[in-house]
């Protein structure tokens, strides 16, 4: 990849490598439950030449209630091996937001041990303001290839490895969320979810670390933003709704350097959910 201190790339940088063979260009567009646009069709509708569609809510684990939580490895290997994904691919993920849920799915391929993966800088709207070629009409069946999972448990959290965190007060815990949400002020987008945040976390407003053109702020921007939360020597966690945003903050860390962050995959879906989790309201 272009640079391999970033996880971002530019329009300029994959419009110069759309027909390069190793290149696998992933549309990962997903909205918010009530948001009635429907991702796949805006997919066959509008797209960057080439790109397949990734579901983040159907490539998911299906033995869990939580929503899109990550598959079993094997499960997760066999979708993107239908797609033409495999080892040796260098993957671009973007979405039709800018950067959103692109954020995910490059940390979804980086648990599975894919490293060879970056965000596209700004997503599709940046490729169209940047009058770049786009396709329309059904995905291009590819040609299989081979996808080894392996997995990186360090980049994952789960519900018992987040009491912990909380009881020990030894992790940075940096949730998304709006900060209404957050502070516990407005009610959560769904429902049964009980209001606040976790024991000791701080509040980073994914949209905070993104310019208004969807771009990801600079390094030297992200660097003075997180700085503030005390990630120098602790470990990283981040967190979120149903940790889609949760990996924008992770992005933002990688740019930064910390590509050891976590994301806790249930995040306040499962933490909000439960009687027995602490909880705080407030700044």
């Amino acid at each position: 990849m272009p640079d391999q201190n970033d996880p971002i790339v530019s329009c300029e940088w994959l419009a110069e490598r759309l027909e390069a063979p190793d290149v696998r260009i992933v549309d990962a567009t997903w909205f918010i439950p009530g948001d009635l646009r429907d991702a796949r069709a805006l997919y066959e509708e509008r797209r960057i030449p080439g790109a397949v569609f990734f579901d983040i809510d159907e490539i998911a684990d299906r033995q869990t209630s939580l929503p899109h939580m990550l598959p079993p490895p094997a499960e997760f290997a066999a979708r993107v091996r239908r797609m033409g994904i495999g080892d040796g691919s260098r993957i671009v993920v973007y979405d039709s937001v800018g950067i959103f849920s692109a954020a995910r799915v490059w940390w979804s391929f980086r648990v599975m041990g894919h490293e060879d993966v970056v965000v596209l800088d700004g997503g599709f709207p940046a490729w169209e303001r940047a009058k770049l070629p786009i396709e329309s009409g059904p995905q291009t069946v590819r040609r299989e290839r081979h996808f080894t999972p392996r997995v990186r448990a360090d980049l994952v959290r789960n519900l018992a490895d987040m009491r912990r965190a909380t009881a020990a007060a030894n992790v940075a815990i940096l949730d998304a969320r709006p900060a209404p949400r957050f502070r516990g002020e407005v009610a959560e987008p769904r429902p049964g979810l009980r209001s606040g945040h976790m024991p000791g976390a701080s509040n980073v407003p994914a949209s905070t670390l993104l310019n208004e053109d969807g771009r990801l702020k600079t390094e030297t921007e992200l660097r003075e933003m997180l700085a503030l939360h005390a990630i120098e020597n602790q470990p990283v966690v981040c967190t979120c709704g149903s940790g889609i945003t949760a990996a924008i903050v992770a992005l933002a860390l990688a740019r930064i350097g910390r590509w050891d962050a976590a994301l806790y995959d249930g995040s306040w879906a499962e933490w909000g959910a439960l009687p027995d989790t602490p909880m705080e309201t407030g700044p």
